[in-house]
């Protein structure tokens, strides 16, 4: 049924690119477009954080090309990137450019694909599981519970000078928002969490760290907002990272699926338990 389904979906044509989300790690939480497209593509464009097993999906004869980009290392020029994908589709190459995620989501996949529409280089848009909300679920912290709240809010926590970005208005987005769930932000959390308390967040707060999320290296450290600079230190865990404030990470008692999987138990009514501690 999978093999009937995938035939009778689009196909990469030659000159185009695709962009498309890998999700948070998992192959699969692939779509089966993505998986169409590593079967049909003749070169693949991919990112740091795409797990290698899903570039195991691609065809034996694929060109592999890595465009990763992160933080502090060595990394290709998003200007460069995106005008390697006109170059490979005038040569008339089939090319996936593969993101971890969501391309639109903290992605730079709306920059390819202006660039693709500024070259006249036909595209296609293929959404993925953001880890925002793939890589915490895979933690067992859901974004939203009508209980706890009725918003959340998405941010980086770098710009692309590698800083905290000074367009957040961290007092609103405190005041405002329920739950905030943060890209990149594991590097300035020093930072990021005093802005927040200066807003009038508790110090706390639950806090959860969800490293290298929907992998099997996945690692979670729950915290609070007051201590989360010294926790990361002290953990010794580092990026990639999901970050997520606010009372939902208390549900990780009770929703920690994996956890249970090796034998956690699960807690009922995680409110009852008001101590947030380390966890992996």
């Amino acid at each position: 049924m999978i093999e009937a389904a995938l035939s009778n979906l689009p196909a990469i044509e030659p000159g185009s690119v695709w962009l498309v989300g890998a999700g948070p790690g998992d192959p699969g939480l692939l779509t089966l477009l993505a998986v169409k497209a590593l079967r049909d593509a003749d070169v693949v464009v991919h990112d740091a954080l795409v797990d290698e097993n899903c570039l195991k999906l691609a065809r034996p004869d694929v060109l592999l090309e890595y465009a990763g980009k992160r933080g502090g290392k060595p990394s290709a020029k998003q200007r460069d990137i995106s005008l390697r994908l006109v170059e490979l589709a005038r040569m008339g190459k089939r090319v996936l450019r593969l993101k971890g995620g969501d391309p639109f989501v903290f992605g730079r996949g709306g920059e390819e694909a202006l660039t693709l529409v500024e070259h006249n280089v036909p595209f296609r848009i293929v959404p993925g599981i953001s880890a925002g909300i793939g890589g915490l679920a895979y933690a067992g912290i859901p974004v939203t519970h009508r209980d706890i709240n009725h918003a959340v809010t998405f941010l980086t926590g770098h710009n692309s000078s590698g800083l905290v970005p000074d367009a957040i208005n961290w007092n609103a987005i405190g005041k405002g928002s329920p739950v905030i769930v943060m890209y990149m932000a594991m590097k300035h959390i020093a930072e990021i969490s005093a802005n927040l308390i200066t807003a009038g967040r508790s110090p706390l707060e639950p806090v959860a760290f969800v490293c290298s999320a929907a992998t099997e290296n996945q690692r979670v450290l729950e915290t609070t907002l007051g201590e989360a600079p010294a926790a990361v230190k002290a953990s010794g865990l580092e990026p990639p990272a999901i970050v997520v404030v606010g009372e939902v990470v208390r549900l990780r008692g009770s929703l920690d699926w994996l956890g249970a999987m090796a034998g956690r138990k699960l807690q009922p009514d995680p409110f009852r338990q008001s101590d947030s501690k380390e966890t992996a």
